[in-house]
C-alpha cells in the first residue's frame, strides 16, 4: 500500500494520538497533517448533528489541506439534562470553566436521580471527505452511565464520569487498548480503517 496523505480536521491533542496510534497498529502507511499545522480559524458548526458538525469540518480543512480529510464530532447526550451537552459538548464552558469544572456540573445535576436518569450516551460521528465530496462517513453510540463521583485517570474530556457497564470501569480508569476496544471512537475508527484498507482514490475522483 502506498503511503497517502490526510488530513485530520482537529486540533485536539488527545484524537490526534489516539488516531496515529491506531493506524500503526493496523499497519496502514500515511501521512498526517492536522489543523494544528494550518493558520486558519476554526469552522462555524451550525449543525444540529453530530454528522452535520462532522461534514461542516471535513469539506472546511480538506479544502485548506487539499486532500482527503478526516473529522470527528463527538460528545455526551444524557437523557435527562434534555441531551446536554450534546453537539456542544466539547464548546460549552470554553472560556470559563475547566473540564474538570463541567464534569463536577454534571455530576451535581444528576446527585439524587435514580439509576435510570443516570443513562448517557458517548456519540462519535466520523466523516471522511475530498473538498465537498463525502467519500465515507458513520456514527457510532455508546451507553453507559453517569457516575457520582469523578473516577479514573487516563483518557481525557467526560470520561471519567462515564461508566461503563460491560467492564465494570469508567473509560477514564480503562488502559488506551481498553478503551479503544469499546469506545464510541474506537469502534467508528475501526470501521474508518477497514474503509482504508479497500479505498482507492482513483475509482472515486478523490486526490
Amino acid at each position: 500500500m502506498s503511503v497517502r496523505t490526510i488530513g485530520l480536521a482537529t486540533r485536539n491533542v488527545h484524537k490526534i494520538r489516539e488516531i496515529r496510534a491506531m493506524l500503526a497498529r493496523a499497519n496502514i502507511p500515511v501521512y498526517i497533517r492536522t489543523a494544528r499545522e494550518l493558520n486558519v480559524p476554526p469552522p462555524q458548526e451550525t449543525g444540529t448533528t453530530f454528522l452535520e458538525n462532522a461534514r461542516i469540518k471535513a469539506r472546511y480543512y480538506a479544502r485548506y489541506f487539499q486532500c482527503p480529510t478526516l473529522a470527528d464530532d463527538s460528545g455526551l447526550v444524557i437523557p435527562a439534562l434534555d441531551g446536554f451537552p450534546g453537539v456542544h459538548s466539547a464548546r460549552w464552558g470554553a472560556d470559563r470553566m475547566t473540564q474538570e469544572e463541567k464534569n463536577r456540573w454534571i455530576v451535581e445535576r444528576l446527585q439524587h436521580r435514580p439509576p435510570e436518569d443516570r443513562t448517557a450516551m458517548f456519540v462519535c460521528a466520523l466523516v471522511f471527505a475530498d473538498r465537498e465530496r463525502i467519500l465515507w462517513e458513520t456514527e457510532v453510540r455508546v451507553t453507559g452511565q453517569i457516575t457520582p463521583e469523578p473516577r479514573g485517570h487516563r483518557g481525557f474530556g467526560y470520561d471519567p464520569i462515564f461508566f461503563y457497564p460491560p467492564a465494570g470501569k469508567t473509560f477514564a480508569e480503562m488502559t488506551p487498548e481498553e478503551k479503544n476496544a469499546v469506545s464510541h471512537r474506537g469502534r467508528a475508527l475501526r470501521a474508518w480503517l477497514r474503509f482504508l484498507r479497500t479505498w482507492t482514490p482513483q475509482q472515486d475522483g478523490a486526490s
